[in-house]
């Protein structure tokens, strides 16, 4: 029950939020493993993404030039003012559809709060993915709310692509460079502002970061070719980069060095900050993973770290990656090397 002489906060309704709430990888992987099963056995011949392998978004082909996209993705608050929540929520769901290539139609909200909850609240919340959804090129057409004491919200977002075009985690090529389109430690940021360890002006810094789309990024890649990509979030660097790995059968080399930080994440690191999420994070990418000797801790953690809407994590081809760069700069995308593509099995390092 929400006190109504207190402050509000929406972080105080919860345990944890943003993606470093979703289920761990390493379950998630077990739950689902016989799902694909089935679905690889009885397969669509029109469903161009989906459980096997599985990708950011489900992909299905209408025509020859035409394929629907659809995604979903909610979590509890991260910060405590409602708009902000929402805008970040939106941003977050949206970028399933990006990191497929694909452009945004429309989008639905999924939306569970308590009924205490203050109406300028929700309304704010609302208004703020709505913004997004608009800045993405769609419209918030509808959803549906249900009754919960710990709040939570997100998207189902439709969206299109050609079937030619689309980014693929599987596209990735010994060779091949991999770019990130965003820094790395929303979750440290944000596990330390509940701890009150981190700064105010860091964790603006991430907020500005976390609903910032991830649609300028997407569209640079698809026109410059490029066939590798997904977005980083919940599972972390490694996590998501290990999914590209092994559904390209190749080795991610990561480099530590070159891993870019939000402001104040890897002081957060050293002083032992991590959310639960990566726990699970570790856990999954532990029987794939090599950390040369000497890598700081602090930057293993930081590989390992839940991104709530992070950014882009793509593999380009080495003689398109100077113009690639270049051409999301001059779109108003910053972009890291990051490591490289080798030859492998499905595994990742950290030299």
């Amino acid at each position: 029950m929400l006190d109504a002489s207190a402050p509000f906060r929406l972080t105080e309704l919860t345990d944890c939020g943003g993606c470093a709430a979703k289920l761990g990888a390493d379950l998630l992987a077990d739950a689902l493993s016989g799902l694909g099963a089935d679905m690889a056995a009885d397969p669509d011949p029109a469903l161009i993404a989906g459980l096997t392998p599985p990708d950011d978004a489900a992909v299905y082909r209408v025509s020859d030039d035409l394929a629907i996209i659809g995604t979903l993705d909610f979590f509890p608050p991260l910060v405590d003012d409602p708009r902000t929540f929402g805008e970040i929520a939106a941003a977050n769901a949206l970028s399933d559809v990006f990191a497929m290539g694909g452009r945004v139609l429309f989008a639905l909200s999924i939306a569970a709060f308590p009924e205490e909850l203050p109406r300028d609240a929700l309304a704010a919340i609302f208004e703020g993915a709505s913004s997004k959804v608009r800045e993405a090129g769609g419209t918030l057409a509808g959803g549906h709310t249900i009754r919960d004491p710990e709040p939570k919200y997100g998207l189902a977002v439709v969206g299109t692509a050609h079937p030619d075009r689309l980014l693929r985690k599987g596209g990735a090529r010994p060779g091949d460079t991999l770019l990130l389109t965003k820094r790395l430690g929303t979750g440290l940021i944000v596990s330390g502002q509940r701890q009150g360890k981190a700064a105010s002006e860091d964790l603006s810094g991430a907020i500005d970061q976390m609903r910032t789309l991830n649609r300028a990024a997407s569209e640079v890649l698809v026109a410059r070719g490029v066939q590798a990509a997904t977005d980083v979030t919940g599972f972390g660097l490694l996590g998501h980069g290990l999914e590209m790995a092994r559904a390209s059968s190749t080795r991610f080399v990561f480099e530590a060095a070159g891993l870019p930080a939000l402001p104040g994440a890897l002081g957060l690191a050293a002083a032992g900050v991590e959310t639960g999420g990566a726990a699970h994070n570790r856990r999954y990418v532990l029987p794939a993973l090599t950390v040369a000797a000497g890598i700081s801790p602090k930057l293993v953690t930081l590989a390992h770290d839940p991104q709530t809407s992070g950014g882009l994590l793509a593999a380009v081809p080495a003689g398109d990656l100077d113009d690639t760069i270049r051409a999301l700069n001059g779109a108003g995308v910053q972009a890291w090397r990051v490591g490289r593509v080798e030859d492998g099995t499905g595994e990742v390092n950290v030299s």
